[in-house]
């Protein structure tokens, strides 16, 4: 069995906003990748969803959680990702399946140019409720302004 990465996290520009690299197995019979809940996936999860079949033309996202936390991996294909906390922005691509996007509470994201064969994989720290987002990028500047 080879162990082809070690597991890492990478801080992003993005205050709060980490990629992770989780561990990958290969061998003659194919490769694994896994994650551990609070080891390697910073919560433990109350929820998950799975997007797919996004045209290539349309964007996804577009708002903030005031509490919910998100981690992201996408399974197959490839998504970009705009993480903003209103005062730095970053591109985030995810591109293998090993490689997930932790994007806590009070950062707005959003996520383009999903590839025909994307599948993107959300785990979240929060069980769906409506209240908890702000779809408003101008609501969310005066969030983010309320934090500090």
């Amino acid at each position: 069995m080879n162990q082809k990465n070690k597991y890492s996290t990478n801080a992003c520009e993005v205050s709060g906003v980490s990629v992770h690299h989780l561990p990958l197995i290969q061998d003659n019979r194919g490769e694994l990748t896994f994650g551990e809940f609070t080891t390697h996936i910073p919560f433990t999860p109350k929820r998950y969803f799975v997007v797919y079949n996004v045209p290539d033309s349309v964007t996804r996202g577009q708002h903030a959680h005031k509490l919910c936390d998100q981690f992201l991996i996408c399974l197959s294909g490839a998504v970009s990702v705009t993480v903003d906390d209103g005062r730095k922005k970053e591109d985030i691509i995810l591109d293998k399946n090993y490689k997930g996007l932790f994007i806590p509470s009070g950062i707005w994201a959003t996520q383009r140019q999903y590839t025909e064969s994307a599948s993107l994989l959300v785990f979240t720290s929060e069980l769906y409720d409506p209240t908890d987002y702000i779809d408003s990028y101008s609501d969310f500047i005066e969030f983010r302004k309320n934090l500090i």
